[in-house]
């Protein structure tokens, strides 16, 4: 037996009271189209009763839809305005790219898991100004390049190369970033001097698969 509709709206805006407003998710426009967005509709039918929790949700496949509270700081922190031409990286069932599609221009969400795209192209018919490209997500799509804003919605061990160069000139980045088994979020703009994230907040993130560096051939 599912929830009620009444349900999961009494259950989003307690998510937005306790989850995002008490952890400096302060840009009113993110926080009013997390109020808005069903994240229910974008899970999977066995976990659509804990859709709000402040916890990472399995997602099938050892993929985990990100906590609210993190998604959202990663968004805030990405300064969006409304012309921005976003790339997501970690499409995963479409949650963000929804939320993103209600603040900015046009997004291009890119995930490699194709039954969850399945269930991101469900959810989100309809949605003009998302498109979803399966693909590498370490490899970004650079037939859309330059970008004004790359979002990575998840933990990674460093940004590649291959997605900075799809960035423009002064664009913005946020991400999460996994070292030595702990997970924080970062920001950074890239310059004609390089590109660098700064650490703004250790919190728990979900990690994506495809990033992990190399490690060096010991004898």
């Amino acid at each position: 037996m599912s929830s009620a509709p009444a349900t999961f709206d009494t259950m989003r805006h307690a998510m937005v009271a306790s989850q995002l407003r008490t952890n400096a998710v302060n840009d009113q426009r993110v926080v009013a189209a997390m109020a808005r967005v069903p994240r229910e509709q974008f899970m999977p039918d066995g976990v659509r009763s804990i859709a709000y929790r402040d916890t990472a949700i399995p997602l099938g496949g050892g993929r985990y839809a990100n906590l609210p509270m993190a998604t959202g700081r990663l968004l805030t922190e990405a300064y969006l305005t409304a012309t921005d031409r976003v790339l997501l990286i970690g499409a995963a069932t479409g949650y963000t790219a929804a939320v993103l599609s209600e603040i900015v221009g046009s997004v291009v969400a890119v995930e490699s898991d194709p039954a969850l795209l399945a269930i991101a192209r469900t959810a989100l018919a309809g949605v003009g100004n998302v498109e979803l490209v399966e693909g590498p997500m370490q490899d970004g799509h650079a037939a859309g390049a330059p970008y004004d804003v790359l979002i990575v919605d998840g933990a990674i061990e460093s940004v590649p190369d291959a997605l900075i160069a799809q960035v423009r000139p002064d664009g913005r980045v946020t991400a999460g970033i996994a070292e030595r088994g702990l997970t924080r979020l970062a920001s950074g703009r890239k310059t004609d001097g390089g590109f660098a994230l700064v650490a703004f907040v250790d919190v728990e993130c979900v990690v994506l698969p495809g990033f992990a560096t190399p490690k060096p051939f010991q004898f």
